[in-house]
């Protein structure tokens, strides 16, 4: 699957933001979808993941409860609302995707992952 990530930009503390992924190739239905981040200086890190039918999501303890992955099959595109944004949330996103064979199977690794999108500038200013 090939990954075209958008939506990022520099917002205010406690404001809020949608990144968008799109997928080129099918079958994007069975690919596990997530998002990770990487600051400057630091390692990539996971943020969010939805497995391919979008009814299992995992997520990272520091964005629990502020951000929403999500998925929509018909037009090969996942969502990562993020909400309440800090400044520590500051860095480039990726979107990742992998062939899954389980439903629920949601892996949270990078080395997971086989595709990647080329990621999103989200600035966050305090």
């Amino acid at each position: 699957v090939q990954l075209q990530a958008s939506g990022g930009g520099l917002v205010q503390a406690g404001d809020s933001l949608t990144l968008s992924c799109a997928g080129s190739r099918r079958p994007f239905n069975m690919n596990a979808m997530a998002w990770f981040r990487q600051a400057p200086g630091k390692e990539r890190e996971f943020v969010a993941a939805i497995g391919r039918g979008g009814y299992n999501t995992k997520y990272a303890d520091p964005v629990k409860g502020r951000f929403t992955i999500s998925r929509d099959n018909a037009r090969n595109t996942v969502a990562l609302q993020m909400d309440k944004l800090k400044s520590e949330d500051t860095a480039v996103y990726f979107c990742a995707s992998k062939y899954v064979r389980r439903a629920d199977f949601v892996p949270v690794t990078p080395d997971d992952y086989q595709d990647w999108g080329q990621g999103t500038q989200v600035t966050v200013s305090s």
